[in-house]
């Protein structure tokens, strides 16, 4: 996409269109450059739906007690669905008490001692995972490198089969399609139904089994949780393993790939990193993070009469609010397109959103990225991408690569 195509041309109305029809996915950064060029608040008010593109804007919404996230809702037929029965009870669907409740309770997973826990054994699977990769020569690095590591990971912490996990990946895709897939065919839609009826049933039976025989893991406690207090409705409990087992890799899943590919892009960046990775590699993290947002972007509604920046939005607003144009704000970041891994506030990035909804496994995506990172750059440096066609999943919520080929060496 370049400032020549009728979108980026366009006005406020016009760009709002173009946004929801998915032309941003074509080339995000130049989309929301003239988006916040026009205004970091793009605002409609027959629409009634802005677009924010500006770090501060993005911010303030995210925090504002003005500000809710959006129920997971449709028509009368997707409310009956099994989709909709997986994703409404959903945290990421929640505000006030009923988030803070479940959030709370997810959170053990995530505490610096079991985070810390962690590093080992996501150590010895990144060198077994790049061993393997090493093995075969020329591989998919998203099968190989990037899915595996997280997802191994995460269904390790929930106390999960890892027999389970080729299947979990496959939910996982479909669980993304719902949260933000773009153009969803009906072929696609009777998948996505069978994959939601078949997660439901997987973790009906398995916190049934839980509550009667506890097992290490988050999912005992929360299945716990509900007997002691009944703090956790069934399907709560099912709703919120789901989306632990699909945020615990997704972000991590997506940050690892473009990662793979952005250092092979920039070798100078590629070179400084390789030179101290245990020490560089935290740092690193936070600036790709920025560069990459591979979570793109939330939805919210304002509750009340809210001005963000210079822009007065009545309540009942949707906003659109991109992480991604946040991400790149020059008012931030000097010169925001490109990736220096030294920048020095990188760690101002808002890749894991902010206020009451802040990634609650931020930690854990940090650790694996640098853990990653370090042990990738300290045996293969010299790694090789060859040139190939690139093509990111289709989603207005993650953006990550379908496959990227390369040579460890």
């Amino acid at each position: 996409m370049t400032l020549q195509d009728p979108a980026l041309r366009s006005g406020p109305a016009a760009l709002l269109d173009a946004f929801w029809q998915g032309t941003h996915l074509a080339d995000p950064p130049a989309f929301l450059d003239r988006a916040r060029e026009v205004s970091p608040v793009l605002f409609d008010p027959a629409r009634g739906h802005a677009l924010l593109t500006g770090h501060a804007e993005v911010s303030a919404a995210l925090k504002s007690p003005l500000v809710r996230t959006t129920k997971y809702e449709g028509g009368e037929a997707f409310r009956a669905s099994e989709s909709h029965a997986l994703m409404s009870p959903m945290m990421l669907f929640h505000d006030g008490p009923s988030h803070t409740r479940l959030r709370s309770l997810a959170g053990r997973a995530f505490t610096p001692r079991v985070l810390e826990e962690s590093r080992e054994f996501i150590g010895s699977l990144t060198d077994e995972l790049l061993d393997g990769a090493r093995r075969q020569g020329e591989v998919d690095g998203v099968a190989a490198l990037a899915v595996p590591l997280p997802v191994t990971v995460i269904v390790r912490m929930l106390g999960l089969s890892g027999t389970d996990a080729e299947r979990f990946r496959e939910w996982s895709a479909s669980v993304a399609d719902l949260i933000g897939g773009l153009d969803v065919t009906p072929e696609r839609w009777a998948q996505v139904e069978a994959d939601a009826r078949a997660m439901r049933g997987y973790f009906r039976t398995l916190a049934d089994d839980l509550r009667a025989h506890p097992q290490p893991g988050l999912l005992s406690a929360l299945a716990a949780a509900q007997d002691e207090g009944g703090r956790l409705s069934g399907e709560e409990l099912l709703a919120n393993a789901v989306l632990l087992l699909v945020a615990g890799h997704e972000t991590t899943s997506n940050l690892i790939s473009g990662s793979l590919h952005a250092l092979h892009e920039q070798p100078e960046q590629r070179a400084w990193l390789a030179e101290n990775p245990g020490e560089r590699a935290g740092g690193a993290v936070e600036e790709l993070l920025r560069f990459l947002s591979p979570v793109q972007g939330t939805g919210r509604v304002t509750t009340g009469p809210l001005t963000l920046g210079e822009t007065e939005l009545p309540a009942g607003t949707f906003l659109s609010v991109s992480l991604a144009g946040a991400n790149r704000d020059p008012r931030v970041f000097a010169d925001p397109h490109a990736l220096d891994l030294a920048r020095p506030n990188a760690r101002a990035h808002l890749g894991f959103a902010a206020g009451a909804h802040y990634c609650l496994g931020a930690g854990l995506a940090r650790l694996e990225g640098s853990v990653f990172l370090t042990r990738l750059l300290t045996r293969f440096p010299h790694y090789r991408v060859p040139e190939q066609p690139l093509a990111y999943r289709p989603n207005f919520t993650l953006r990550g690569l379908r496959e990227l080929r390369l040579h460890l060496r």
